[in-house]
Order: C-alpha cells, then sequence, then structure tokens
C-alpha cells in the first residue's frame, strides 16, 4: 500500500467550489509520429486543452467540478443506462438503506458489458479525456461504472469514506460522479478538499459500520466530520444535468440523503492512471472481480479485458 503524507487537515471554513469551466473538445490524435498517438504527447494535449487551471485545482484539491461534460444525445443515454440498470438489477446490486427509510438508495456496478450506452460513454464521451487530463497519464483504462439512485424523500447519508481502500488497484484513479437529473447543492455529493494526500483511512460497511476488508486496527479511522463540518473545506455544488464531480480514489466524501420531491440518479464512471497495478485482497473487494487474481497477479498493470485501455482513444 502507497504511503501517503498526513492528511485531514482541519481548515477553518466551509468550502464551497464553483464550478470551473469546461474543457475543450480533444481532438483525435495527428501529426505524431508514425500516425500514432505517442504517450506523452496523447497526455500533454489533453491536458493542454483542459487547461492549467483545472488540472492545478485537481491536483492541490484532489476535486474539481466541470459543467456540460455530457452533451444532450450523451446525458440521454445516460438516463436511458440507468433505467434500465433499476429495471434489471444486478446480482452484485444493492439498497444501501434501511427498511423503514421513506425514500430509496439504489447501487449497482460494473454493467458497461451489458449495457452499450454505458460502454459508448466511458469510451467515447469527453469524460476519459478530461480523467487523463487531470491526472497528466500517458494512458487512461476504466475500471468500473457506478449507479447510484436515492429516491426522492431518501434520509439514508452516505457515510464519509474513501473509495480506494474498498478496491483492488494501488495508484492513482479518478471517478466522474454524473447527474442525469438536477441537484441541488443540499443534496449533492460532499468531498473533503486536499484528503487524497492524506493516508488510507479505514473503509466500513455503510449501514452497519463493520470492517469488511482491512482489519480493525490496520488503518487509520475517519475523523468525526459530521461532529464538526466547520473545521473541513467540504466542496459541494448546485449541478445541473451532465455536468459531473471529478474526483481522486482517495478523496474522501460523503452525501447527505435526498429531502427533495425528485430523484437523484447518478452515473460514476471510474478511470485508472497508467501506473495503476493490481492489488489482490484476501478479501471480496467492493465491486467484486471474482478470479481476476488467476489471471492478473499482483503488482501486474491493469492489462485485461475488464479494464479496456480508453486514452488515447
Amino acid at each position: 500500500m502507497p504511503e501517503r503524507p498526513p492528511g485531514l487537515t482541519p481548515q477553518v471554513r466551509l468550502g464551497v467550489l464553483g464550478g470551473l469551466s469546461t474543457a475543450q473538445q480533444v481532438p483525435a490524435c495527428g501529426g505524431s509520429p508514425h500516425g500514432s498517438c505517442h504517450p506523452q504527447y496523447a497526455s500533454a494535449v489533453a491536458t493542454s486543452l483542459v487547461g492549467a487551471e483545472l488540472a492545478t485545482a485537481f491536483g492541490r484539491d484532489g476535486v474539481v467540478c466541470v459543467r456540460q461534460v455530457l452533451d444532450p444525445g450523451e446525458l440521454a443515454s445516460a438516463a436511458r443506462a440507468i433505467e434500465i440498470v433499476l429495471a434489471n438489477p444486478s446480482p452484485i446490486s444493492q439498497v444501501a438503506s434501511s427498511a423503514d427509510d421513506p425514500g430509496s438508495f439504489f447501487e449497482d456496478f460494473c454493467r458497461w458489458r451489458e449495457i452499450p450506452e454505458i460502454e459508448q460513454l466511458a469510451r467515447g464521451s469527453r469524460v476519459p479525456q478530461i480523467a487523463a487530463a487531470l491526472m497528466s497519464t500517458p494512458q487512461l483504462r476504466f475500471y468500473h461504472d457506478h449507479v447510484l439512485v436515492k429516491e426522492g424523500g431518501t434520509q439514508q447519508r452516505t457515510p464519509w469514506h474513501q473509495d480506494q481502500p474498498y478496491y483492488n488497484v494501488d495508484g492513482r484513479g479518478v471517478s466522474a460522479w454524473i447527474p442525469v437529473d438536477p441537484v441541488p447543492e443540499a443534496g449533492c455529493l460532499e468531498l473533503l478538499a486536499a484528503s487524497h494526500l492524506g493516508p488510507w483511512l479505514m473503509p466500513r460497511t455503510f449501514l452497519a459500520g463493520e470492517a469488511r476488508w482491512f482489519p480493525e486496527g490496520s488503518l487509520a479511522e475517519l475523523p468525526d466530520i459530521e461532529a464538526g463540518r466547520e473545521a473541513f473545506d467540504i466542496r459541494r455544488f448546485e449541478l445541473a444535468p451532465g455536468d459531473a464531480i471529478f474526483f481522486d480514489f482517495l478523496t474522501v466524501h460523503g452525501a447527505p440523503g435526498f429531502p427533495f420531491p425528485g430523484r437523484r440518479r447518478v452515473l460514476s464512471l471510474r478511470y485508472l492512471s497508467a501506473g495503476a497495478r493490481h492489488a489482490p485482497r484476501p478479501w471480496r473487494t467492493s465491486p467484486p472481480f471474482d478470479g481476476l487474481g488467476d489471471e492478473l497477479p499482483g503488482g501486474a498493470v491493469m492489462d485485461h479485458p475488464l479494464f479496456p485501455a480508453v486514452w488515447p482513444a
């Protein structure tokens, strides 16, 4: 597990970062040696077109908001994909809210190989171009998709957590959290700025708070953020459909319930940098990739059909 400098330094304010400008459309590579994309060239192209301000903010804070990442057609595809998932949940889907919650919080994972709309968005939208630029990586792999739906009136809060301790990878990755419905600031994902620079923190189950992954005591515990929110630099946004929050796999984040009349449907697309490596765990990861250890040794590049290279295209 990579070592990280101390993190989660308290701040003196509750920060709300406004949306930064969208990235430019990254053109197909041309004029590179031998008519192909040299990895460093591709990374430089993506970074220059996203903009230094956005990439610098991401490196510093571990989170940025990018407006209108999906065009209207892509937004319709994302909404259609989510409805397909809701109508046909997979065996690893779950309801992460209690039975007495007046709403419901539904999750499902890894549906891109059976739902073409998700694969097309993961590969062909501007999302992978932006993700590659934010990590300054010469190559980007798609890791998995995650559908998250909070029905109107849901009380269940998504607890504060990092994503990477639940995963089977070491090295950098980025998530793009893309709503297909309007999301008021009070119902949005919340993220602790600069927490990606800190240590790995204990992953726990959302409802029971159990340590099913790393053994008790092996990782530091999250601070009680809700007991003193004013001490942390918390970023949240009012989002329009097709906007996206990009955040590092180690950025601490959570979300309130959704005490609003509409739904909050989100498609999250997750990507791996060129430096990401397979890290088999002695427990079942979330999401699980059963049997992957038989095909991909520990420490290997994530070069496997489950994780296709999507940048350069």
